[in-house]
């Protein structure tokens, strides 16, 4: 998290501020509002978006997929629907264990490979 999210201690964040603490333009915190289920920042009277903690986090792993793990948006929107829970696994948790046992099943491969190569060659 960035500075400025941790620097203001609030309940409930405006657009801006959110904005300002994601480095994204409001209207691309808009248009992922319609693209992601998980994203759903609430409305005061007045008819403001208002964000909560959880809100920004989302965003946050959004941006990540989106911008830095070159995810489509098709592509970001499964990876978060895939999340059990947001609060237990954060993205970066998930790829390290995926590929723990994509690691164990590749030494099971190789060691079926060497076996049935040796049958062959004797």
């Amino acid at each position: 998290m960035d500075s400025n999210t941790q620097s203001i201690k609030k309940l409930y964040y405006s657009i801006g501020e959110v904005s300002k603490a994601t480095e994204l333009k409001q209207y691309v915190l808009r248009y992922w509002e319609t693209e992601f289920k998980q994203l759903s920042p609430s409305k005061n009277k007045a008819g403001n978006r208002t964000y909560r903690q959880k809100d920004i986090d989302t965003i946050h792993r959004i941006k990540d997929l989106l911008y830095r793990q070159k995810f489509t948006i098709e592509g970001a929107r499964k990876m978060l629907s895939n999340v059990d829970t947001p609060e237990s696994k954060t993205i970066e948790e998930q790829p390290q264990h995926t590929s723990e046992a994509n690691v164990e099943i590749l030494i099971k491969i190789r060691d079926e490979l060497k076996s049935l190569l040796e049958n062959i060659n004797s």
